[in-house]
């Protein structure tokens, strides 16, 4: 897929944003496509296995409808190789104004990660306005996200780290929340059997969060 698109263009096609973790890059495609059947169109593949950027082109390459996102980008050399690849947006754990830089010369959409009201404050200075909230039950949960509402009323945030499909509910529910990311929606251990009913199950369960 080669497109240049808005985070929040991204963040808004679903309540949940499925963050995995592929060892094989084989099953990539089988993973995207038992993730769209549930109605999820978005996927972001992180940058801790040598496989990752190898999976995120064969979903590009195969899954057309399927937008990949790259994790646990933390220089701007896997920002390039991410673009390489096909993926359409960087997300990283915290925000660095050079590889923003390097993000948007990829032509990538951006997801930096920020904990504090200072982080936020940096990255709304640079001209962002959605930011990944991380790690997130660990920082406050739903109740610091509450928190920063009244104060930055103009940035929208994905919460990521420590939610469950139980939990989930209570992110969704927030005004300056647009979506959420988690691993809870492809379970890896049903990843690794490829068990790509159960994946559809657990998408679909995702999905329902939000009405």
């Amino acid at each position: 897929m080669t497109m240049t698109v808005d985070i929040r263009s991204i963040m808004g096609r679903g309540p949940v944003i499925p963050v995995v973790t592929i060892d094989n890059p084989t099953t990539a495609p089988d993973l995207a496509r038992a993730l769209l059947v549930s109605g999820i169109s978005v996927i972001e593949l992180t940058l801790r296995t040598p496989g990752a950027l190898e999976a995120a082109r064969l979903i590009a390459e195969q899954v057309e409808e399927m937008v990949v996102g790259v994790g646990t980008v933390l220089d701007p050399s896997q920002a390039v190789q991410a673009a390489e690849v096909g993926a359409v947006f960087a997300v990283s754990p915290g925000f660095d104004p050079d590889l923003l830089t390097a993000v948007s010369a990829a032509g990538l959409a951006y997801l930096p990660g920020v904990q504090t009201a200072s982080e936020v404050m940096a990255a709304r200075k640079a001209g962002l306005r959605a930011l990944k909230f991380f790690p997130a039950a660990s920082s406050g949960g739903a109740d610091a996200l509450k928190q920063l509402q009244p104060v930055f009323p103009d940035i929208a945030f994905c919460p990521t780290g420590g939610i469950s499909l139980q939990d989930a509910p209570a992110y969704l529910a927030l005004e300056n929340v647009l979506c959420i990311g988690g691993s809870f929606a492809a379970p890896a251990r049903f990843i690794q059997t490829r068990d790509w009913m159960a994946i559809t199950g657990s998408a679909r369960q995702a999905c329902a969060l939000r009405g």
